[in-house]
């Protein structure tokens, strides 16, 4: 008597109903946890980053002594001169765009295709997304991921809370996190009295915060503190 042979396809229905049930319910983790982290640091200062973190272990990798100076204040005890020095290098259109400054981003596309040194067009939004949510480097999943938390905290933040994330997260020196640890770090004071050139000297450095120095700098820093200082005069009043 001959065997009936088995159908596959009754596994293979199991199999891909499995996977569908598991990407769902994955996706459903994703924005559920994503969304209740961003509305819970809304409130709740950020410990600590993902680059704090990767920074560490860099350096235990390296043989270094792991140090991470990172001390949380209130907007209203960083000096707004801190405030209009990021704002005139890093994102002059701060207070106008919705997280995306598309003009700036066209503007570094154009630059890097014509083989200069590569510039990004990332505003202080996204460079918060990233630094409180994410990991570095270059990718399109971390680019779309970026801006789907800038999109978040954008809605769910606002102007005011973005920077006082962000000047309280972002690297100023090596290991040196926040305006409170680098105007210590950089100057011997407390971050509320940052002077307008001291500002700009920490702004100067943004860009790689672990080569370039707001003190003792050199010639390029000191024409970049320059010209931050020359833009910060043209700001007003900051109104979030």
């Amino acid at each position: 008597m001959a065997t009936k042979k088995k159908s596959t396809k009754p596994t293979n229905r199991t199999f891909f109903q499995k996977l569908k049930t598991f990407i769902w319910k994955a996706t459903l983790w994703f924005f559920g946890v994503s969304i209740f982290l961003v509305i819970f640091f809304k409130w709740v200062p950020v410990p600590f980053t993902p680059l704090m973190i990767t920074r560490a272990i860099e350096q235990k990798l390296d043989g270094k002594e792991m140090t991470c100076s990172h001390d949380w204040v209130a907007l209203e005890d960083i000096s707004p001169n801190l405030q209009k020095a990021v704002i005139a290098s890093e994102d002059g259109n701060f207070l106008k765009h919705n997280g995306f400054d598309f003009k700036a981003m066209q503007k570094a596309f154009k630059n890097n295709n014509r083989g200069k040194k590569l510039k990004g067009g990332s505003t202080i939004s996204q460079q918060t997304a990233k630094n409180v949510f994410l990991w570095q480097g270059r990718s399109y999943l971390r680019k779309g991921l970026e801006a789907y938390f800038t999109f978040l905290i954008e809605l769910v933040w606002g102007k005011e809370r973005i920077m006082e994330v962000y000047l309280n997260s972002i690297e100023m020196g090596n290991g040196v996190y926040g305006a409170e640890a680098a105007a210590e770090h950089w100057y011997r004071i407390k971050a509320k009295d940052l002077t307008k050139s001291q500002a700009a000297g920490i702004a100067a450095i943004l860009p790689n915060p672990r080569k370039y120095k707001a003190t003792n700098s050199t010639s390029y820093i000191e024409r970049r503190k320059g010209k931050i200082v020359r833009v910060m005069n043209h700001i007003g009043k900051i109104k979030y």
